[in-house]
């Protein structure tokens, strides 16, 4: 295992697939609005996807520097869609945002986890 990712593109690629995630949350446009309703997430809970976000797009550039941190961060991403694909499941929401979004999701942080920190 390796604490600095190498090689470094997949986790800058995560990082921007993140930071325009985040950017399409801070007031979710349509697609991502339809999504938090499919999974039953409360309105009143919404805001805090664009921070979260943010965040993980930060800890993996910044953790192409600081050592332990883009790892961390995208086991964070991994546990995010677990959560995330738990929850489509639990509402039934078997249709493109469970197979393409998170279910794709999980595989991509997967795969980065892997080839850059285990490989």
């Amino acid at each position: 295992m390796t604490l600095l990712p190498d090689p470094v593109w997949p986790v800058i690629v995560l990082a921007a697939i993140s930071l325009v995630d985040a950017v399409l949350c801070i007031k979710p446009v349509r697609f991502i609005a339809q999504c938090f309703e499919d999974v039953k997430w409360p309105k009143s809970r919404w805001w805090m996807m664009a921070p979260i976000k943010f965040a993980a797009a930060a800890g993996l550039i910044l953790g192409i520097w600081i050592p332990g941190l883009a790892a961390l961060t995208t086991v964070c991403l991994v546990a995010y869609f677990v959560v995330a694909i738990t929850m489509h499941i639990r509402a039934r929401d078997f249709g493109r945002n469970l197979f393409v979004n998170a279910i794709g999701m999980l595989v991509l942080c997967v795969a980065t986890g892997v080839y850059c920190f285990l490989v």
